[in-house]
């Protein structure tokens, strides 16, 4: 079967690490890159592993840590909720996947953070509307989004049932949003938004009422997925970079790259990429598939864990050069959102220790079918 991304290099030609998330978005779709991703070709189908690592892969070679990340959350989480329901949520999806308009994930609250259950963000509802009012922070091409996917409050009990989609035009009345303050991300439109007595139709609800929460868990394992895979990508780009330099590098006679010592940091950083790599792969159809928060939970902590220690390392193995602008330097602090978007790491690290029975009882059955198939193969063959 043809590889689609391989067949579009004229695409990717139109891509750089300037370009703009929203023109990212709509260059992909426009070229029916997004769509390939899913199984069926429709975001309600979930994402296929190999060619969600290859399309990342393909965009982070091309773009910046900022343009790249709006990508991964649309779609990982946003299109995906937005398609698994009938009406304008899916009609709003659908258009999104041919790059024609782009939705933003609006989660994280301005004052309350990945602590979801002290959300502030609010929706009153009734027979015929809804009123929005909060705040939110850190949305990953927030200025440029036509629509927000927003998880809003319905009441105020602290419970995981209090919780709902609203699908947000970004033109509504008493909605507003500005740039959030950073100079470490300049492609992603990254924005804080508000919004204040915002007055829409009750269509605009995405999913049964009570189940935001829920299904935003089970989809937010899809986006550290997703985030695990762009982690290898990055870091495999970047440990072939930083050989280059060190081979480049005069040392003696020979080059940095010829001291031993330098070559096992490398190898080091090399070693703990591919152990990414294959916990993606050992993991990966349990959260397509299942949706394994557990799952996407170890993900996303050895995947902030990873990028974190390889990119320090080559960091520092570029010297001084790695302090220009665009140097390793800049790219390792752009890079250190990969163990706190999306949940820190340590919230990470809370979900596997909760998880830790069906760890335990996975590991079980596998030990238990090792042994049955040792014995299996120790029987003398029939004659």
């Amino acid at each position: 079967m043809l590889d689609p991304i391989a067949a579009a290099p004229h695409v990717f030609a139109r891509l750089d690490d300037e370009s703009e998330s929203r023109h990212v978005w709509s260059v992909l779709g426009r070229a029916d890159l997004l769509r390939t991703v899913y199984s069926e070709g429709q975001p309600s189908t979930g994402v296929d592993f190999a060619r969600l690592a290859r399309l990342i892969e393909a965009v982070d070679e091309r773009c910046s840590i900022g343009a790249t990340l709006p990508i991964v959350v649309q779609l990982t989480t946003a299109l995906p909720i937005l398609a698994a329901e009938p009406g304008p949520a899916r009609d709003v999806a659908e258009r999104a996947v041919t790059g024609e308009l782009s939705v933003a994930l609006a989660v994280t609250d301005m004052h309350s953070g990945t602590d979801l259950l002290s959300m502030g963000t609010s929706a009153v509802i009734d027979d015929l509307s809804v009123v929005l009012n909060g705040a939110k922070s850190w949305i990953a091409s927030g200025m440029s989004a036509d629509y927000f996917l927003v998880l809003a409050r319905k009441n105020a009990a602290r419970h995981f049932t209090s919780f709902v989609w609203l699908l947000v035009p970004s033109s509504a009345e008493g909605v507003s949003r500005r740039a959030v303050d950073s100079n470490l991300y300049p492609c992603s439109g990254m924005a804080s938004l508000e919004f204040r007595d915002v007055v829409l139709p009750r269509d605009v609800l995405v999913g049964r009422s009570g189940r935001g929460l829920t299904t935003f868990t089970r989809h937010i394992a899809v986006e550290r997925l997703g985030s695990a895979l762009w982690g290898v990508a990055l870091c495999r780009r970047v440990v072939q970079r930083t050989v280059g330099h060190l081979a480049m590098r005069p040392h003696g006679d020979n080059s940095l790259w010829e001291v031993e010592s330098i070559r096992q940091r490398v190898a080091a950083c090399v070693v703990e990429i591919e152990e990414l790599g294959a916990l993606a792969a050992s993991l990966g159809r349990k959260v397509t598939d299942d949706y394994d928060t557990v799952a996407g939970a170890m993900l996303k902590a050895a995947t902030g864990a990873t990028v974190a220690s390889v990119l320090s390392e080559c960091a520092q193995l570029h010297g001084a050069e790695g302090f220009v602008r665009g140097g390793l330097q800049e790219l390792r602090a752009q890079a250190a959102a990969f163990g706190v978007g999306g949940g820190p790491t340590e919230v990470a690290l809370s979900i596997v220790a909760d998880g830790l029975e069906r760890v335990f009882m996975v590991w079980d059955r596998e030990r238990a079918g090792l042994i049955r198939g040792q014995r299996e193969d120790a029987r003398p063959p029939r004659v």
